[in-house]
């Protein structure tokens, strides 16, 4: 369903003879129909720049992409008659209603004044917005209105919808109905593209991920794929900030540690074959150094831990 090789994206440096500023370095995708495949990364990754561009928002710089079936730059109409897109600030107005809005968008793609009505009544009952169509967007909840802005962009129905941090800002609740609804529109058949910084949205819920950082992918899979490599367990034990560098050259060249990372500034993360086998070794050397954990939890890897593994830091110290 899409296909990119190369895809980059530069922008002039706002200097005289300064080299170009690289947002998106060279990006390889493959996405399957009916996929929900998620884009994960830091602030500044390149996600929203490389959404963009298949979106035909921007124009890369370099590189090619084919959107079902449609060349990005040679026909950037064709892609944009196949897709739909919500971007992270959303689209609705404050003073209009659900309906307007909708009405308005099936109008904007060249369909009928009955054909709109009727796609409108059906958004609404799909995405539960009925009961509250006909108040002003300004008095919807957050999670509201951003399920008025994913029906805004699949009331033509594309074959790829496009979301830039749908859930960003959301209270739990209204996280987990936005993903129940991405999961019915891949239940349909649409092919869905997620820009994300929840990685336990992503693992939960996208079929594969591409982890980006500088604008290039650093790995890309399944979820499960991906923290297969990351080998063994991970223990997280909290100290005290004092204590941090004690733990740290106590446990440096345990034969049971592969690897050892700070977390923060009063943490350690360790990486493990078994952690369970492993605890009570730990506390033995860290008692024996005069150190005693505040915390210790036996987790599997998780995302941030293939970002880590794959670029030496996490993904919210990025």
């Amino acid at each position: 369903m899409i296909e990119t090789k190369g895809l980059r994206k530069s922008y002039p440096s706002g200097k005289r003879g300064r080299t170009p500023v690289d947002a998106v370095r060279g990006i390889d995708l493959e996405i399957e129909a009916g996929e929900i495949f998620g884009l994960l990364g830091p602030n500044g990754a390149g996600k929203t720049t490389t959404l963009r561009m298949l979106a035909t928002l921007i124009r890369p710089t370099g590189g090619e992409a084919r959107i079902a079936g449609a060349d990005l730059l040679t026909d950037p109409a064709g892609v944009r008659a196949r897709i739909g897109y919500v971007a992270q600030g959303g689209g609705t107005g404050d003073t209009v209603t659900a309906r307007e809005e909708l009405v308005l968008q099936a109008r904007m793609y060249g369909t009928g004044k009955a054909e709109a009505h009727r796609l409108t009544e059906d958004a609404l009952k799909a995405f539960e917005l009925t009961d509250f169509a006909d108040r002003p967007c300004s008095t919807y909840s957050g999670g509201q209105r951003r399920r008025v802005d994913i029906a805004l962009g699949v009331i033509h129905s594309p074959q790829v919808l496009f979301l830039d941090e749908p859930t960003v800002g959301l209270d739990p609740v209204s996280r987990s109905q936005v993903w129940a609804e991405i999961e019915r529109l891949r239940t349909e058949g649409m092919t869905v593209v997620v820009t994300t910084h929840y990685l336990e949205e992503a693992d939960a819920l996208c079929d594969r991920v591409a982890i980006v950082d500088h604008g290039q992918v650093v790995a890309e899979g399944t979820a499960e794929a991906l923290k297969r490599e990351v080998s063994g367990d991970v223990v997280l034990l909290g100290t005290t900030a004092e204590q941090s560098g004690t733990a740290t050259e106590a446990l440096r060249g345990q034969p049971y540690l592969h690897r050892l990372e700070p977390q923060g500034e009063d943490g350690l993360r360790l990486y493990l074959d078994d952690g369970a086998a492993a605890i009570p070794l730990l506390l033995r050397v860290l008692g024996e150094a005069g150190v005693v954990p505040k915390t210790v939890q036996l987790q599997r890897p998780s995302l941030d831990d293939v970002f880590l593994a794959r670029t030496g830091r996490s993904i919210d110290q990025s």
